[in-house]
């Protein structure tokens, strides 16, 4: 189990105001909840907690909280609950953490690691697809891996690693569905290729089907233009 150690100190500035001027003296504001106690105010190293930030993973790890000054217990294990950034710059601006008991179960999510090189990759020309990149455990705190590393040099074009494949250490149980695809080798993607035009064929243009016009029947003109005269006949007697 990977441990963390971070000094804190008791925080009595409490409020908006009072908080910015704890920003300008180099402390970012925290809180450890803990069942069944009150809340903890606390005030951390910037300095310090970038630090622990850039060179460790601290979601699911266990941080021991050294605490300067509390009576009551001076160093608490803490897993961190929540991280809040300012929206604009993404600088830290506050830490929740909640403490824990080293002799209780707890659930947390490790990440995995694929190791090798595919099969399937190597001599088929398959890609590795990466579908969970974390596994749900559950176990003592002083058993959480710092990740599940999934050895991937065997699988072959079309295969995949299940949940239900992992191998954990002792103590250590995942929470995932059984069934769920972890890791798969799939086939590379073929990409459409427009088909040319063969030189000097003409481009074939759809049959346009012009509307018939009504012919009308040998002798009806003829028939009208005597009808006519007929007609005019009549009106001048």
């Amino acid at each position: 189990m990977e441990e963390l150690f971070l000094d804190a100190e008791i925080r009595e500035e409490i409020g908006r105001g009072k908080v910015k001027a704890l920003k300008d003296k180099g402390f970012i504001p925290a809180v450890v909840y803990a069942d069944g106690k009150e809340a903890l105010a606390l005030k951390l190293s910037h300095r310090q907690l970038v630090q622990l930030v850039h060179h460790h993973r601290i979601e699911g790890v266990v941080i021991n909280l050294n605490i300067k000054d509390d009576q009551k217990q001076k160093s608490r294990p803490c897993l961190i609950k929540e991280i809040q950034h300012d929206p604009v710059h993404g600088e830290i601006v506050h830490v929740d953490f909640n403490q824990i008991s080293l002799t209780k179960a707890i659930k947390v999510n490790v990440p995995v690691a694929a190791k090798g090189e595919p099969m399937g990759v190597k001599q088929e020309g398959g890609s590795l697809e990466h579908i969970l990149w974390e596994i749900e455990v559950e176990c003592l705190p002083t058993n959480i891996p710092k990740d599940i590393e999934i050895d991937v040099s065997a699988l072959k074009m079309g295969e995949s690693i299940h949940v239900e494949d992992i191998v954990v250490p002792q103590g250590v149980k995942i929470l995932n569905d059984p069934g769920a695809i972890v890791l798969s080798v799939i086939a590379p993607m073929k990409e459409e290729v427009p088909v040319e035009a063969v030189e000097g064929e003409a481009a074939q243009e759809p049959e346009v089907i012009k509307e018939k016009k009504e012919v009308p029947a040998e002798g009806s003109a003829e028939e009208g233009k005597e009808a006519k005269e007929g007609k005019e006949a009549k009106e001048k007697k």
